[in-house]
C-alpha cells in the first residue's frame, strides 16, 4: 500500500510519490516518512516526516505532527512542530501545542493553542543567533 520512498521522493517517469491514508481509515501507532503525505482518515499516534503533509477535511491527527511543512483542513489534537510553513484553511481545529517558522490561518480556523514561532535573526558577518521565540 505505502510506496517505496528514496531520498529523490520521484519516480523514474518525473512523478514525485505521496503517500495517503483514505477516510474511513483508522491507524493506531507512530508513522515516519521521508516523503509527503496526505491524511484523510485518522491517525492516532505520533507522526514525522521529512515533507509536507495535507490533512483533509475528514482527516484527524491525535498525537505529534513533525513536517516540513504542513496544509491542515481538518483536526489536529496535540503538538506540532513545523519547521517551515504550517497553512491552517477555514474548516481546520487545532488544539494543543504548536511550534512553526510560518503561520498562516485562514478566517474561520479554529486555533485553540500555544504558539511559538521560530525564525533566525542575521547578525554581522553572517553570524546566525539561535532561534527568536514570539509568542502569538
Amino acid at each position: 500500500m505505502f510506496a517505496d520512498q528514496k531520498k529523490g521522493k520521484s519516480t523514474g517517469d518525473g512523478y514525485a510519490l505521496q503517500n495517503k491514508i483514505a477516510s474511513g481509515t483508522t491507524i493506531t501507532g507512530d508513522i515516519e516518512s521521508e516523503g509527503d503525505f496526505r491524511i484523510d482518515g485518522i491517525v492516532k499516534g505520533n507522526f514525522s516526516l521529512t515533507g509536507k503533509v495535507v490533512i483533509g477535511k475528514s482527516g484527524m491527527i491525535e498525537g505529534t505532527l513533525k513536517a516540513s511543512n504542513a496544509d491542515i483542513e481538518g483536526k489536529v489534537s496535540g503538538k506540532i512542530y513545523v519547521s517551515d510553513i504550517l497553512s491552517l484553511r477555514a474548516s481546520s481545529v487545532i488544539d494543543g501545542e504548536v511550534e512553526t517558522g510560518k503561520l498562516s490561518v485562514e478566517p474561520g480556523a479554529s486555533f485553540n493553542a500555544t504558539c511559538k514561532m521560530k525564525g533566525a535573526i542575521k547578525l554581522n558577518h553572517d553570524q546566525t543567533e539561535s532561534s527568536e521565540e514570539k509568542i502569538a
